[in-house]
């Protein structure tokens, strides 16, 4: 498992008691879900803002299990976070001549309430502008290995270095110019493909910093290849529609991480020019 220098950015709300929120409509599976979900990269508000609320369900007590578990996921969370500190708070004034405001990473279960609106689990993992932070149930975690079939550390770590990578996109202005845009699925993708560079930026220097294992980069192809759009319209309605892609192919998103990853520099991620 990877392990580094812990982050004391961490907000661990899981188990606070509130209220859920249920995603109006109904009937939506957790692989659409998930692709709304990703979408927040952009601007989580019209996403969030627009769930009715509910009554929480009382919460199972922990075992002794679970509770090593969870101590065991907010230290790997911790890690990477710390990793990607180490990292941007480097490489940003070098190659972008901006200093890195480092963001906090809210643990949570079930619910939580966010700059954006409010977001339950369902939602996947997501990064606010408005706040900063970047919000994950750990439950993700579980529908990463089991339903998409991307297991192991390190493509847990690239989730975390993509919301991340939204954090350099906002610190970056690219957010904003993204959004000022409106509804564009062509921006839309490019901006998650950056972040998935940005992410592979990231996994260049951890490599120097001894944090990565034979296989590691596997796993996180393996990632961004399950959450590409063609990959989850396939899954989800067994067809695919290109023109209505938010984030990229999963070949896309595998060659725009493998380009961070191969140089280091995330110079070489403008998408935009494409």
């Amino acid at each position: 498992m990877l392990r580094g220098r812990e982050s004391d950015n961490i907000e661990d709300v899981r188990g606070i008691g509130g209220r859920t929120i249920a995603l109006g409509g109904g009937g939506l599976g957790m692989v659409v879900v998930l692709v709304a979900a990703l979408i927040c990269g952009v601007d989580p508000r019209q996403l969030l803002d627009s769930m009715p609320s509910q009554t929480q369900t009382q919460q199972q007590p922990q075992t002794q299990q679970n509770r090593q578990n969870d101590d065991d996921q907010r230290k790997f969370a911790a890690s990477v976070l710390g990793s990607t500190e180490d990292v941007w708070n480097k490489i940003l004034p070098q190659q972008a001549n901006r200093r890195y405001v480092e963001p906090k990473f809210v643990l949570f279960t079930q619910q939580v309430r966010t700059a954006c609106g409010n977001a339950q689990a369902d939602t996947g993992p997501f990064y606010c502008p408005g706040d900063q932070k970047l919000y994950l149930d750990f439950g993700f975690f579980r529908e990463l290995k089991n339903e998409f079939k991307a297991p192991g550390d390190f493509a847990q770590a690239y989730v975390i270095a993509h919301e991340v990578g939204h954090h350099v996109q906002n610190l970056l202005g690219t957010m904003d110019q993204v959004n000022a845009a409106g509804n564009n699925n062509r921006l839309s993708v490019a901006l998650e493909l950056q972040a998935d560079c940005y992410a592979g930026v990231w996994a260049y220097y951890a490599q120097k910093q001894g944090l990565v294992e034979t296989g590691d980069y596997e796993e996180a192809l393996t990632a961004a290849a399950s959450v590409g759009d063609d990959t989850i319209q396939k899954r989800a309605q067994g067809y695919v529609v290109p023109e209505s892609f938010t984030h990229g192919s999963s070949r896309e998103r595998q060659s725009w991480f493998a380009r961070g990853l191969q140089s280091g520099d995330m110079r070489q991620c403008n998408t935009f020019g494409r």
